[in-house]
C-alpha cells in the first residue's frame, strides 16, 4: 500500500516546502490540476527532476485529445496521468495505448461514476488503474470518501489497482485500511498540517502496520 500526496491549490514554493518535509514518508507525487494549470507541464519535469525515485503523478483529469495529453504529461515525466472515467472510450483507449508505448500508466478518476456497468466497460478498454474519488466541491458540501465506495469495484477488484481520495485524515484512514487499496491519496490533511512531516510519518506508519 503507497502514501500518495496530493498538491493542488498551492503555489509552487508552497509544493517544493511541503516536499521538502514529507518526501521520507511518501511514495508518489500528485501534482494537481491547479498547480499544472497554473504552472504549465514544466512543473510535472522540475518534480521528477528533484525526486526521481518517486512516483510522480501529473492530475490532469483529461477530458478530450487523450493522445495529445497522454504525450504532454509522459514527455515532461509523469509516471502516471489521469484521464475521467467520464471521457469517451476512444479517449481513454487512446490514453492507455500511449501509456503503454511509453511504459507508464493511466488512472482513471471515478468522480462522479456509480455504475458498476462503466467499471465493466473501462476494464475491457485495458484500465487496471482506477481512483475512487470524492471531489473537492463535493467534500464542500458535506460529503467524503468512505469505504462505501469499493462496493463499486467489488466485481473487479482482483483485476485493478486501487487508489482512494477524497478528505482521508488521520481520524477516517483506518476504515480504508480494511479494504487493502493499492494507493491512499492524502491532500489537505498533510498540506495543511502544522506538522506536515509528522502527520505523513504517522499516516505512512499505519499504512505499514
Amino acid at each position: 500500500m503507497k502514501l500518495q500526496l496530493a498538491l493542488d491549490r498551492l503555489t509552487k514554493e508552497e509544493c517544493t516546502d511541503i516536499l521538502k518535509e514529507t518526501q521520507s514518508a511518501i511514495d508518489f507525487i500528485e501534482v494537481g490540476t491547479g498547480v499544472i494549470k497554473e504552472y504549465g507541464t514544466s512543473i510535472i519535469k522540475e518534480m521528477k527532476q528533484s525526486y526521481p525515485k518517486h512516483i510522480i503523478v501529473a492530475d490532469m483529469k483529461t477530458c478530450d485529445a487523450g493522445k495529445a495529453e497522454a504525450v504532454q504529461a509522459f514527455e515532461a515525466g509523469a509516471d502516471i496521468t489521469t484521464v475521467m472515467a467520464f471521457a469517451h472510450d476512444a479517449t481513454i483507449r487512446d490514453m492507455v495505448e500511449v501509456a503503454k508505448s511509453y511504459q507508464k500508466r493511466v488512472m482513471v478518476d471515478l468522480l462522479g461514476v456509480d455504475s458498476k456497468e462503466r467499471i465493466h466497460e473501462l476494464k475491457e478498454l485495458g484500465v487496471d488503474l482506477v481512483s475512487l474519488h470524492i471531489g473537492k466541491d463535493m467534500q464542500g458540501d458535506g460529503k467524503v470518501a468512505t469505504a462505501e465506495l469499493f462496493s463499486l469495484l467489488e466485481e473487479v477488484r482482483a483485476e485493478m489497482e486501487v487508489s482512494v481520495a477524497g478528505g482521508i485524515n488521520e481520524e477516517s484512514l483506518p476504515q480504508f485500511l480494511q479494504h487493502s487499496p493499492d494507493i491512499l491519496i492524502v491532500g489537505s490533511a498533510i498540506t495543511k498540517a502544522d506538522d506536515k512531516a509528522s502527520v505523513a510519518q504517522k499516516m505512512k506508519e499505519m499504512i505499514l502496520t
